[in-house]
């Protein structure tokens, strides 16, 4: 590097020597000032690097070995997850539970690594501490919502109001699915049609939600109308042998039809049977399409909204 600097230095002279022979001396010492100022800033550029080269390299060994412990240590941290995964899987234990220990083992371990990884190059673990304190506090104000979330799922698993694979509605928030995943802070559910959709742990538990599948049977309850001309005894009849028929409807269960309402345009009758949790839906829609199809084959009329007009005659 001092050699880099004499030849700078030489250049430098030699210019000057070509320039006193062919410019005026106003502009010859306007040049040799503006060259001897780049020399000198190339002079000392080139001597901070000469003087700062160990602790360059010093830092860059510093950085590479971090970036090691780092990959060491996620590859550890991947290793004890597992094996703590399979532990519950041997237990037998509830899936939401071994999804949320997961997640909070995943990240107090990361948030352990990083610490080790700056007490061990350099940073004192006081002022670490001193961050991680002041942090804290600027973080949680920051972040009630989330720690709200964090006690909901915390809730979720001691309560158990639902478990993974579990069907359930929260009607205030217009929300429903199978709940997929159990998070720290948030659960998954899948819809009906195979959307996801993440719900923060604060809104199921403060609101009302109902778990449809919490047991292993549910009640199907319909309703349909038919004309006031028509035969109600063989409408209801016909309902009847419906049910006793369907091969998923619980037949050791309670099975009634009956009269639910006289309503303003028909006459509503109601059906409840019981049916396993997991068929209920393909059994509600094939009922109703068997109940139209075998009412319009016996000329039983299911009737719109409608208004009679009657208008008397004046004598």
């Amino acid at each position: 590097m001092m050699r880099f600097g004499s030849i700078i230095s030489a250049a430098a002279a030699a210019a000057a020597d070509v320039t006193n022979e062919s410019l005026g001396t106003d502009v010859q010492e306007s040049v040799q000032e503006v060259t001897s100022e780049a020399t000198q800033e190339v002079n000392r550029i080139v001597q901070f690097f000469e003087d700062h080269i160990p602790d360059l390299v010093a830092f860059g060994i510093q950085v590479l070995l971090a970036l090691v412990f780092f990959f060491v240590g996620s590859k550890i941290i991947k290793w004890i997850r597992k094996i703590v995964k399979k532990s519950f899987e041997r237990a037998n234990a509830d899936a939401g539970v071994s999804q949320f220990v997961d997640s909070m083992l995943k990240f107090g371990l990361y948030a352990l690594l990083l610490f080790i990884i700056a007490t061990k190059f350099g940073v004192e673990s006081s002022s670490v501490a001193a961050l991680i304190a002041s942090a804290g506090v600027a973080v949680g104000l920051a972040v009630q919502g989330s720690l709200s979330n964090f006690a909901g799922g915390i809730l979720i698993l001691l309560l158990k109001p639902f478990a993974v694979g579990d069907y359930i509605v929260v009607t205030q928030e217009g929300i429903e699915g199978t709940v997929k995943e159990i998070q720290i802070f948030y659960t998954k559910l899948a819809t009906v049609d195979n959307q996801t959709v993440v719900v923060p742990n604060s809104i199921l538990t403060n609101n009302s939600l109902t778990n449809v599948t919490a047991r292993p049977e549910r009640k199907l309850d319909l309703k349909v109308g038919i004309s006031y001309d028509a035969d109600l005894k063989k409408a209801k009849s016909l309902i009847e042998d419906m049910l006793h028929q369907d091969l998923s409807v619980i037949q050791d269960e309670e099975i009634r039809v009956f009269v639910d309402s006289l309503a303003d345009s028909a006459v509503v009758i109601g059906l409840r049977a019981w049916v396993k949790t997991e068929e209920y839906w393909a059994t509600r829609w094939r009922l109703m399409e068997e109940i139209k199809l075998t009412f319009d084959a016996e000329g039983i009329d299911i009737p719109y909204n409608q208004l009679t007009v009657h208008l008397k005659e004046e004598g």
